[in-house]
């Protein structure tokens, strides 16, 4: 029988839930309107498997990592005991920013804009306000109340999907498109700063290795979590996008540019069953973001409360196992709310997918230089370090056209880098 800490603790679907409502949010609706008017529907599908691959590759490199390290932290840990600890700083304020707070507010803003069409809801930002405000303190009341919240939101999207997923192989078109996008053919330039889009998309596919120490079993279930939950979604987007580029062109797609109140989803419902068919859309959209939402504010605290563990971060902010991180919650509901001034959704979801590559890539590549150095702290598993420098390579291929082609993306990751690197001198010096 399982103590009552352990039953408290997050097993193996649990895990699979959070990584799955972490990626399943506003990019998959999203994206393949943004590619469509520079891509034709192959190479469109073709990038969503080549992201999917990506994130599968991703997952099983940081598998291993958890295996060595089962401690909560993602990038901020792993990098921190095997590469430096000034990047391990600089990666965890990137990812309570950019790869937690960010993400909770883009989907905070979307929940609200699209209960819009449903109903009366004034000002969009200030509904998203209250959403993050009142999901933080649902997930500050405990373990246990933030575990069924978050499984309970898991569960109906869940069932939503399956339904829209239904109406459009049961009721759409069959056959392959042969539309063409507005900009003619396909470049080599779009394939890959599409892949940026699909790289948000899958963004969450190593949810659980921030909060490893909330598992019972985190040695096996977190990297099983972030595998399976990979495959989950990868099958479910590949099912989502032919659907999309089935039944829709590139003009109908470009409703995602045109309007802050429909994804490709409603487009292809409106027209498959009407606007009942719309508005079930509308629900189903809500209750995405608003379980991608409670994924990200229940697992980014912990972060904060390993570097707090590690001195990185006020003590305030760190927790003993088995409690909520209140402190750090708090903070990254504040952030939050502070990205919600600032919000743009197109080009978060190129900034945010590029800024997260570098570090999981660099996560990867701490792994194989750690077996180098030979200091993991058990023999590595060889296909995962395969696994892993496939990762590292690819990440490398893509950042090299991401900087060369986004320049835009410099002065944001610069000014993240500074700011961590300043608070990491000033908290060195304090402690000598």
């Amino acid at each position: 029988m399982l103590s009552a800490s352990n039953r408290q603790k997050l097993g193996l679907w649990s895990g699979v839930g959070l990584c799955v409502a972490s990626m399943v949010g506003s990019g998959v609706f999203l994206s393949s309107g943004y590619m469509a008017q520079e891509m034709s529907a192959g190479p469109i599908l073709l990038a969503w498997a080549v992201g999917a691959c990506l994130a599968i590759l991703g997952a099983i490199s940081y598998a291993e990592l958890a295996r060595q390290i089962p401690r909560s932290g993602g990038e901020y840990r792993y990098l921190r005991e095997f590469l430096h600890p000034a990047v391990a700083y600089i990666a965890g304020w990137v990812t309570l920013i950019i790869g937690f707070a960010q993400p909770a507010a883009i989907n905070a803003l979307a929940a609200t804009t699209f209960l819009a069409t449903l109903m009366p809801v004034g000002n969009a930002k200030v509904l998203a306000g209250v959403a993050i405000v009142l999901m933080s303190l649902a997930h500050a009341f405990g373990t246990n109340s933030s575990k069924w919240v978050q499984n309970g939101l898991v569960v109906v999207k869940a069932l939503l999907l399956l339904g829209f997923v239904g109406l459009g192989l049961v009721a759409g078109n069959h056959s392959w498109p042969t539309w063409q996008p507005p900009s003619g053919e396909t470049t080599t330039a779009a394939f890959v700063g599409s892949l940026f889009y699909i790289s948000y998309a899958f963004s969450g596919w190593n949810t659980s290795a921030y909060a490893a120490e909330r598992f019972a079993r985190p040695e096996k279930d977190v990297g099983r979590a972030m595998m399976l939950g990979c495959l989950l979604v990868a099958a479910f987007y590949m099912l989502v996008n032919w659907i999309f580029v089935a039944n829709l062109n590139p003009g109908e797609a470009s409703i995602v540019m045109t309007s802050d109140q429909a994804t490709l989803g409603h487009a292809v419902t409106r027209q498959l069953a009407g606007e009942a068919g719309a508005r079930f859309m509308s629900i189903l959209a809500i209750m995405a973001f608003l379980s991608a939402m409670s994924a990200m504010l229940m697992i980014g605290p912990h972060i904060a409360s390993t570097m707090a563990s590690d001195g990185a971060l006020p003590k305030a902010f760190q927790c003993r196992e088995g409690e909520t991180p209140r402190a750090g919650l708090a903070f990254q509901a504040g952030i939050a709310l502070l990205v919600l001034s600032v919000h743009n959704l197109q080009d978060a979801l190129e900034s945010v997918g590029a800024t997260l590559m570098l570090f999981s890539g660099l996560s990867a590549l701490s792994l194989v230089v750690a077996h180098v150095r030979k200091r993991l702290h058990k023999p590595a598993l060889r296909g995962r370090l395969v696994a892993a420098s496939l990762y590292t390579a690819f990440s490398a291929w893509l950042l090299y056209f991401a900087f060369r082609d986004q320049a835009a993306l410099l002065p944001w990751l610069a000014a993240v880098v500074l700011f961590a690197l300043l608070v990491y001198r000033l908290s060195s010096a304090t402690e000598k």
